[in-house]
């Protein structure tokens, strides 16, 4: 069975690692149709000339909305509203815009019968994940986020040692993820503003999400302070930030995180984790340099370091390249989730389908592995204290679980 694909976004994830994905789904035979939905025809056309996917996926493309003949500075509002209609129910929607439009697109998608594929976060309330996966279960359709660092082997290596208790308890850790300084020049510079996003729940939420992911602990109280800067057209956003979170055992993850690595730096940013655990009678650590995978790469041009594991396009038995890498992984995993829910009721009659689906989509919140919102709503608690943090000078914001989860933030 494969799947009709919709990429709602025309930006950098997609070009870095969502649309060559799909690419490879459909080469593979999983995807059918692609489609590419964005605001305006100037970035389908800088996806459709990419050399690199000319030359990667040879004879493939996409159909785009708006049409590459419209005029590049004709701006389309809400396009997926136009275009998500004329789909065929229960296939699937990538949603790959800022942050701060999620919950009204995947809310729309859902609503339009269709599978949906997040990039994180979800959302930035809690009860605006609630309302999301309680409309995915009524429907019977697979939300995933795509917290691609659970794929990382390093942290499924970490998950399995941990949960089997060869670390003891989680302690005291640090965390860091800079993305390059270039940012501030990018589309980021019309949606990074104050208002809307902050540097930790942008990026420094993939790693309070590996923590829980590893170690099954929940976060209690968060804390972040925000460092003000103005992007070249003028707006103001929040260019640094440092976290701290506290979970359910006492243990403190720091977390900074920025828009200001090199551009010409050895990295294309700057990203790990350290973890310090104790048992009754040692100490124990798990260390992870992201940014660092022991390869280094010293071009004609620059010295770099290179990390091949997230995700790179290679040589492989087949036409042009392949992706490989965590980044696809994460990708697969939530498309080929779709296409099974849909490929194992396909015969049964609505209502037995409807009962099938439900099961199995609680089979893959039980898993954990893929995030839904069912298993990694501690995200959106964290993202929803962490804005109430940041725009109140760093304030620590508390996360209740009982009687109903909430936060509540001191004076």
């Amino acid at each position: 069975m494969k799947l009709d694909v919709t990429i709602i976004g025309g930006g950098m994830i997609v070009h870095d690692q969502l649309l060559p994905s799909i690419y490879q789904l459909q080469r593979s035979g999983v995807v059918g149709q692609i489609n590419v939905v964005d605001m305006t025809s100037g970035r389908l056309k800088w996806l459709r000339d990419e050399p690199d996917f000319a030359a990667s996926f040879p004879g493939q493309s996409f159909n785009p909305f708006p049409s590459f003949s419209e005029p590049p500075d004709r701006k389309f509002d809400e396009p997926h509203r136009q275009f998500l209609p004329k789909m065929q129910p229960r296939q699937l929607v990538v949603v790959a815009i800022p942050d701060a439009l999620h919950y009204g697109v995947v809310k729309y998608c859902l609503e339009q019968n269709q599978h949906v594929l997040c990039v994180k976060p979800l959302v930035q309330k809690f009860a605006q994940a609630e309302e999301i996966e309680k409309l995915a279960q009524d429907r019977g359709l697979l939300v995933g986020i795509e917290y691609h660092k659970r794929f990382d082997r390093r942290s499924l290596e970490a998950r399995r040692g941990y949960r089997a208790g060869r670390f003891g308890q989680f302690r005291v850790g640090e965390a860091r993820l800079v993305e390059p300084y270039c940012y501030r020049h990018s589309n980021f510079q019309n949606w990074f503003v104050r208002e809307q996003a902050d540097p930790f729940t942008y990026i420094g939420c993939h790693y309070v999400d590996l923590l829980y992911f590893i170690t099954g602990l929940r976060p209690t109280m968060v804390s972040v302070l925000g460092a003000e800067g103005k992007f070249p057209n003028g707006n103001l956003g929040y260019m640094w930030s440092s976290g701290q979170v506290v979970f359910e055992n006492g243990g403190i993850l720091t977390c900074i995180n920025g828009l200001g690595y090199p551009d010409h730096g050895a990295g294309s940013n700057d990203q790990g984790m350290t973890l310090y655990c104790e048992g009754e009678k040692n100490g124990a650590c798990i260390v992870h340099n992201d940014q660092f995978r022991g390869v280094q790469h010293g071009y004609l041009d620059a010295f770099k370091y290179v990390n091949p594991d997230y995700f790179r396009l290679v040589p492989w038995d087949g036409p042009g390249l392949r992706p490989v890498g965590y980044g696809y992984d994460s990708v697969e995993a939530i498309v080929r989730a779709a296409v099974d829910l849909e490929s194992r009721t396909t015969g049964l009659a609505a209502d037995q389908a409807l009962t099938q689906r439900r099961k199995l989509l609680g089979e893959i919140d039980e898993r954990g592995i893929i995030a839904t919102p069912a298993n990694s709503s501690i995200n959106e608690l964290v993202v929803e204290a962490a804005r109430d943090s940041i725009q109140h000078g760093g304030k620590q914001v508390f996360i209740d679980y009982d009687p109903k989860p909430r936060i509540r933030g001191t004076a």
